[in-house]
């Protein structure tokens, strides 16, 4: 039988304070051995201390408390791995957009950005497939990822290809508040069914732009973002309306590496896509 110690010894074995040891009683991820009825002090057993140390691990790596219970109550080795893995996953997908916002920081500290080419667009009405919803600044990016997927897979399920390139609008409340409702759309020849899901037909209106591609890492894109604003204040009469913006590449395809080896996924993660980022403004000619 294993020896057992009072959790003032276990956690100097393991390096976990007592306040810790105690929350993680609570919330059912290492249960002491036993516990005095009276006085209710935990009591461990020394064959608890390397589920400790991988609980101590799992954490340092910045697993959450919810998550390494399911990985220490996995029914078996394959269903653990899968769980560790995933987390490693994000992680290392956190990390390329670590070192992607430092290599922005440092072009930034570097001097400023080229000045954008800027070109007037005349923007015609187009009918599109579209996805309108209330998103928060913080989602953005992964709300997007998922609407263009349902929306490509909707046109594809017509029999139908984009009849243009696909975009969104992003309306001034997004950036002030961030929370609007934000629109993603895809150009269709004709008209899709939208059955009962998130994708409706919408005649996406005309308007006329500034615009300016953005050619680089998604973490850069304010910078075209400020250079096309400064333009516009500078040289247009910017009007009320939503920024408006062109996906020149496939977004969906790009991120949709789930048929891809590893490396083929890889050079396609390190995409850059082009975007075209349009700006509303009143002409007179």
């Amino acid at each position: 039988m294993s020896a057992r110690v009072a959790i003032g010894d276990f956690s100097k074995m393991t390096q976990l304070s007592i306040t810790t040891l105690r929350h993680y009683h609570d919330v059912g991820v290492l249960t002491p051995a036993a516990v005095d009825p009276a006085s209710g002090y935990r009591y461990y057993t020394v064959d608890q201390v390397p589920v400790a140390q991988v609980v101590r691990r799992l954490r340092e790596l910045g697993m959450p408390v919810h998550e390494v219970k399911a990985v220490l109550q996995a029914p078996d080795l394959a269903s653990r791995n899968e769980l560790i893995v995933a987390h490693l996953t994000r992680m290392e997908s956190e990390l390329a957009r670590l070192q992607s916002t430092v290599a922005s920081l440092r072009a930034l500290l570097a001097g400023p950005a080229p000045a954008v080419s800027v070109e007037h667009r005349s923007v015609p009405a187009t009918r599109a497939l579209a996805i309108s919803e209330p998103v928060t600044m913080a989602d953005l990016e992964q709300w997007s990822d998922e609407a263009f997927a349902t929306l490509h897979g909707a046109v594809r399920s017509a029999g139908l290809e984009p009849s243009g390139v696909g975009g969104g609008l992003f309306p001034g409340e997004l950036f002030e508040l961030e929370i609007a409702d934000v629109v993603v759309f895809v150009p269709v020849a004709r008209p899709v069914a939208s059955g009962s899901g998130r994708a409706r037909m919408l005649e996406v209106p005309a308007a006329e732009l500034a615009v300016a591609l953005h050619d680089g890492p998604f973490d850069d894109l304010d910078r075209t973002y400020g250079a096309l604003g400064s333009y516009v204040a500078e040289r247009e009469v910017a009007i009320d309306g939503p920024i408006r913006e062109y996906y020149l590449d496939n977004l969906h395809d790009m991120h949709d590496v789930s048929d891809m080896d590893d490396a083929s996924a890889h050079a396609q993660g390190d995409a850059q896509p082009r975007i075209e980022v349009g700006w509303p403004i009143f002409r007179t000619a």
